[in-house]
């Protein structure tokens, strides 16, 4: 058993990056408990009453989908470069070969489009939420084949990726400021990492303010879009409430935790590679103070058991790979006399 989860699994598991599906997962549950609050007309216990568990389900398997394909996808992409820069991944070190990684990425997309036609058909979201996969799913490609080499529009990507998706179970928005937060945290997050791990080709001061900018236009196409919709009083058209006072504390608390990091980090690389670990796992923090204001502190709670899980899937992960590589044969040189 030990050694079928070193060939089979553990390379899957490495591809698709799932050790932080859960963030995924939980970006979209706290969408579809806000949605259904919100339209229910529900709140706390009986929140959880009106979520069939076919639609938490459905939710969990699109999201799992969405976010190994694009993972996949990614390194199937720069299974070439990876070979240089990054020999230990699956596919360049021949643990997976390309033929089975392209089966596991269709998989995953098939499954993330027939969960979501799903629950776009049981739950009453209809067109809209199956648009919402399609296109999340495209802009996915997108990234992995174009943008992700432009910087300044890959940052934005990321960022965008994580909006639609989280407007998938919620596609009429009853609450924007949930997404609109995932998307201007992993844009952030996206540049200021990138920029301590000092990634190519360097950042610019045209980058700098390139990303900001695309941002706040963003935003304000986004907060137009809305109070367009719903009509000119901005309370109702944002539900502006003091219960978005907690989001702010949870934004307020990763600035210091970013400092932290920052300090008692030995390189810029490694702040940069801590920082984009702390700030993803931070999204479902988010996902507790929007659940706990808006829905109930009890669906907030159970969104909060995803932040162990993936911390400890992370670790996991660290040290089976670590494991792995103390196992491997060594590979012996005749000296040259």
């Amino acid at each position: 058993m030990p050694g079928v989860i070193s060939r089979r699994l553990f390379p899957i598991l490495q591809l698709t990056r799932m050790a932080l599906v859960f963030t995924a997962i939980s970006n979209s549950l706290c969408a579809l408990l806000i949605w259904v609050s919100e339209t229910k007309h529900v709140k706390g216990n009986q929140v959880l009453s009106h979520v069939p568990w076919q639609w938490a389900v459905a939710i969990a398997v699109m999201s799992t989908g969405l976010y190994g394909f694009g993972m996949s996808l990614n390194d199937i992409i720069d299974r070439r470069r990876d070979q240089h820069l990054a020999s230990h991944r699956p596919l360049p070190s021949g643990r997976i070969g390309v033929g089975t990684a392209h089966l596991i990425c269709a998989f995953l997309i098939l499954i993330a489009l027939l969960a979501g036609a799903y629950f776009a058909r049981s739950s009453g979201g209809g067109w809209l939420s199956f648009v919402l996969i399609a296109g999340t799913a495209a802009f996915i490609i997108f990234y992995d084949l174009a943008a992700k080499y432009l910087v300044a529009l890959g940052l934005l990507s990321l960022g965008l990726i994580r909006f639609f998706h989280a407007t998938i179970p919620a596609p009429n928005l009853p609450l924007l400021w949930h997404p609109l937060l995932l998307l201007n945290h992993v844009t952030i997050l996206s540049l200021i990492a990138y920029r301590w791990e000092e990634k190519r080709p360097p950042l610019t001061p045209i980058h700098w303010a390139a990303v900001p900018g695309g941002l706040l236009v963003i935003d304000a196409l986004l907060v137009g879009l809305l109070i367009v919709r719903r009509g000119p009083n901005l309370l109702h058209a944002l539900n502006i409430t003091p219960a978005l006072v907690a989001p702010g504390v949870a934004v307020l608390m990763f600035i210091i935790l970013a400092w932290v990091i920052k300090v008692r980090s030995s390189n810029p690389r490694e702040a940069g590679q801590r920082l984009m670990l702390y700030g993803l796992l931070w999204l479902i923090v988010y996902d507790f103070t929007f659940a706990a204001g808006y829905v109930g502190l009890l669906p907030a709670l159970l969104l909060l058991v995803f932040l162990p899980l993936a911390y400890l899937s992370v670790q996991i992960m660290r040290w089976w790979g670590g494991v792995m590589a103390l196992s491997q044969r060594p590979q012996f040189q005749r000296a040259e006399t």
